[in-house]
């Protein structure tokens, strides 16, 4: 692990690969390093599970391993104004993680009620555009450090249904957006970063 702190640092990877794992750890390195406070920004929660058994049980283990290192953090539970919640809690010397963008993202597209067509174009709902744009200005000027995880989905076979695969497009876009605005960028597969930009200050 580095020794110095990048100021904004992506980590993403798989599913179950370990990125938030590895987050948390970056976050807690942090704190011992002289950080004031950790604020751990959960886009799973309230809305984003509501009558999703799979969804559910997925934020109750976080909730779970986050109260395991009970004290260490605050948690504050936001599933669409993650811009206004960047704002709200990052400050100078303090760290700020949030798990994770691409829960974010299908929380944006499904915000309103949509059905989606299953083939055709897919226009989101506005609050995504709003919201999107939003969160990467929050991003742009926010204090202290910043730590975001993110999945990458875009290497597997592409999905049928137009939903499906606008989804995949814009969580790759997303990924690009951010990792563009942070100093640091890390890829994690079975447990184990690798750097792919690392420009801390």
């Amino acid at each position: 692990m580095n020794t110095h702190q990048a100021r904004r640092s992506l980590i993403f990877g798989g599913a179950r690969s370990g990125k938030s794992a590895h987050a948390e750890k970056l976050a807690l390195a942090a704190l011992q390093a002289g950080a004031d406070e950790i604020v751990y920004i959960a886009t799973a929660g309230r809305a984003a599970s509501a009558g999703d058994a799979e969804m559910s049980e997925r934020i109750a283990h976080h909730r779970q391993r986050r109260d395991a290192l009970g004290g260490q953090w605050r948690t504050v539970e936001e599933p669409l104004a993650l811009g206004q919640a960047l704002r709200a809690n990052s400050r100078a010397g303090n760290v700020v993680l949030v798990d994770c963008l691409t829960v974010w993202l299908s929380n944006l597209l499904f915000a309103e009620g949509h059905d989606f067509p299953e083939l055709g174009p897919i226009t989101p709902p506005a609050t995504f555009t709003l919201q999107r744009v939003d969160f990467l200005r929050a991003l742009q000027d926010a204090r202290g450090q910043v730590i975001l995880v993110s999945n990458e989905v875009g290497m597997g076979i592409v999905p049928q249904g137009a939903v499906s695969r606008w989804f995949v497009d814009e969580a790759g876009r997303l990924n690009q957006s951010v990792a563009a605005i942070c100093e640091r960028v890390q890829w994690v597969a079975a447990g184990l970063p690798l750097t792919f930009k690392d420009a801390a200050c």
